[in-house]
């Protein structure tokens, strides 16, 4: 038996199996394989990337060589460009600027065949630090209206590349996912006078059917309308719009709970292709005290097909009680 459920966020409809459920072993899971060879991202591969932006590493060290651990630099084939200006115009009805934006990439270890999940607590702080420094950064920049901070494992997930790392795109207009995750909140905070992320936390807090992971400030669990097999977020417990406005005490609990989370997905599904999202405020746009920031997990295990692309609707063949049961049991 299936059930419909709606996103409270975004009105969005899925479909999921609760009474069969697929268990782990009924997906077709290929853990990912590191081949080697020829990296970018590798100590003493530093002329094979564009400069570096900034980086945590020894201190008799420079830049651009080895002695690093983690990197930042910009893509070297971006999707949007940081020269130039936007120059907004029309032809008719079709809207379109320059390709204004930034687009850097954050590797994450100098390890060529350890993932995110492998890394230390003190090596995820030094990460997320980095995404909260670059995030920042970028923010000064009054071209730009958003971050998203993203990272694809493995190639089916749309990793060009098999060394860890996560990217970072400044972008000239606030994305339409979000803009739909901000309406939604702000309908919910109008009617209710609450923030739908912190009430998620109660509830799942409350329920504890869905709650993967937690600390005294961060809490991961597979969300009620999850459009994805073992799909994972992990929200700050403390009500907070922007990301980069996390302390070095949160970061170090976020890292416990990302680590956790990660260590547990790649376990019990045999190590497979995720994307993850951190979904923050758009830059400059004033109190959001309907918004929260958060980080979304979404494992690759099966395609979405032509039902989904033509309704908008996700199937999910495991529910996210059972999803939730599975990772928790993990040793």
């Amino acid at each position: 038996m299936s059930q419909l459920r709606r996103d409270p966020v975004t009105g969005r409809w899925i479909i999921v199996n609760i009474s069969n459920s697929k268990t782990p072993e009924q997906y077709d899971l290929k853990p990912q394989v590191k081949k080697g060879g020829t990296c970018p991202f590798c100590p003493g591969s530093e002329k094979m990337t564009p400069p570096e932006i900034e980086a945590v590493r020894n201190k008799n060290t420079k830049p651009n060589t080895p002695g690093w651990s983690v990197r930042v630099v910009s893509n070297k084939f971006p999707a949007l460009t940081i020269e130039g200006e936007l120059d907004n115009h029309g032809i008719g009805i079709y809207d379109m600027s320059n390709g204004i934006g930034a687009h850097e990439v954050i590797v994450e270890t100098t390890d060529h065949y350890k993932d995110l999940a492998d890394l230390s607590i003190d090596e995820i702080k030094d990460v997320i630090s980095k995404y909260r420094s670059r995030m920042s950064d970028l923010e000064k920049d009054p071209r730009f209206k958003y971050m998203l901070i993203f990272k694809n494992h493995g190639a089916p997930a749309g990793a060009s590349l098999e060394h860890t790392h996560t990217q970072m795109v400044a972008l000239p207009i606030v994305p339409k996912r979000v803009s739909e995750e901000l309406k939604g909140a702000s309908n919910y905070f109008g009617y209710r006078e609450r923030c739908v992320f912190c009430d998620m936390i109660e509830q799942e807090t409350h329920d504890k059917l869905r709650v993967v992971s937690e600390n005294k400030d961060f809490i991961s669990f597979c969300p009620f309308v999850p459009r994805f097999a073992f799909e994972t977020w992990i929200l700050p417990k403390r009500h907070d719009q922007n990301f980069h406005s996390i302390s070095d005490e949160e970061i170090k609990e976020m890292a416990e709970v990302l680590k956790d989370t990660l260590v547990r997905l790649k376990k019990l599904l045999k190590d497979p292709p995720y994307n993850f999202i951190i979904h923050t405020a758009p830059v400059s746009d004033g109190a959001n005290d309907h918004y929260h920031w958060h980080l979304e997990i979404m494992p690759k295990l099966t395609n979405v097909a032509g039902f989904e692309w033509g309704s908008g609707f996700y199937i999910n063949q495991t529910s996210p009680e059972s999803a939730a049961k599975y990772l928790k049991e993990v040793k």
